[in-house]
C-alpha cells in the first residue's frame, strides 16, 4: 500500500487530518511521540538529547556535534523503517524529504492563513490571540530551522511536496477525503523494485544510525548511501 507523509503549519490541523487517514485506512500513525519512544529504546542519554534537540532550532555548535548528527540518524532510521513496513501516515520530522522519488509514496503539506490558525489555536488552548499568534510564530520557526538542519532544505518550499492543501479552502473532512483518493492512486505505483529500494535505504540509515551512536565512537563525518544493490560506507 501507498505511505503518506503529513507536514503541517503549527494549527493548520494536520495532525488531525493525518490521524483521520490513518483511522479510515487502518494505517499506522506514526507521530513525534512514537519516534521519540524509538529513541528512547536506544538508551537514556539519547533520550536525554531527544527531548533537548527535537523540533527546536540547534545553535551552529550544536548542529556539528556528534550528538546530535547521532541523533538526526536515529530519527531517520526510525521514519525509513515504518515506511518500510508499509501502511503508515508519518507526521513530521522530513519524512517527505526521506521519501522524495518514492513513487508510492504520497508527501503531503498542510497550511493555512495566519489569522485563521491563531483562531484555530487559541480555541483549541483557551489562549489569547496574541498568546497564539507568538506560539505559532516561534514553532513554525523553530520547525523550520530544526528541518533545514537535517535536511539543507527549505521546509515550507511547495515543491518539495506533491500535494499542497490550504484547510481555509479545503476543509479537513474535504482533505482527507482527498489524500485517501490520492493514496489509492500511489498503490498502482508500487512495485517489488520500488520496495527494495525503500528496504535499502531503511538499512543504510539503519547502519548510520548504528555507527553514529556506538559507544566509544566519535566520527566528525560518516555517509551510509545506496548504491545499486549494497551500501557504500565512508567516513
Amino acid at each position: 500500500m501507498a505511505i503518506l507523509t503529513v507536514s503541517g503549519e503549527y494549527g493548520s490541523r494536520g495532525r488531525e487530518i493525518g490521524r483521520a487517514v490513518a483511522r479510515s485506512l487502518g494505517y499506522a500513525f506514526v507521530n513525534k511521540e512514537k519516534i521519540l519512544e524509538d529513541v528512547r529504546g536506544v538508551g537514556d542519554k539519547w533520550e536525554q538529547w531527544a527531548k533537548e534537540y527535537d523540533g527546536r532550532c540547534p545553535t551552529t555548535w550544536e548542529r556539528y556535534d556528534w550528538s546530535f548528527q547521532g541523533f538526526a540518524a536515529l530519527i531517520q532510521s526510525a521514519i525509513l523503517n515504518y515506511a518500510a513496513k508499509d501502511r503508515v501516515v508519518l507526521m513530521g520530522r522530513g519524512a517527505n524529504f526521506l521519501l522524495a522519488g518514492m513513487p508510492h509514496a504520497l508527501r503531503a503539506r498542510v497550511t493555512a492563513p495566519l489569522e485563521a490558525r491563531v483562531a484555530e489555536l487559541a480555541k483549541r488552548e483557551s489562549i489569547t490571540d496574541k498568546a497564539a499568534r507568538w506560539l505559532i510564530e516561534k514553532t513554525d520557526h523553530e520547525r523550520a530551522c530544526f528541518i533545514y538542519s537535517l535536511y539543507r532544505v527549505q521546509w515550507d518550499d511547495p515543491q518539495q511536496y506533491d500535494l499542497n492543501l490550504n484547510t481555509a479552502q479545503t476543509p479537513v473532512e474535504e482533505s482527507v477525503k482527498i489524500l485517501i483518493e490520492r493514496l489509492a492512486e500511489r498503490d498502482l505505483a508500487k512495485s517489488e523494485a520500488s520496495q527494495r529500494d525503500l528496504e535499502m535505504r531503511a538499512l543504510a540509515a539503519r547502519v548510520k544510525a548504528g555507527i553514529m551512536t556506538a559507544p566509544g565512537l566519535l566520527l566528525p563525518t560518516l555517509d551510509v548511501e545506496v548504491d545499486g544493490r549494497q551500501l557504500l560506507v565512508q567516513g
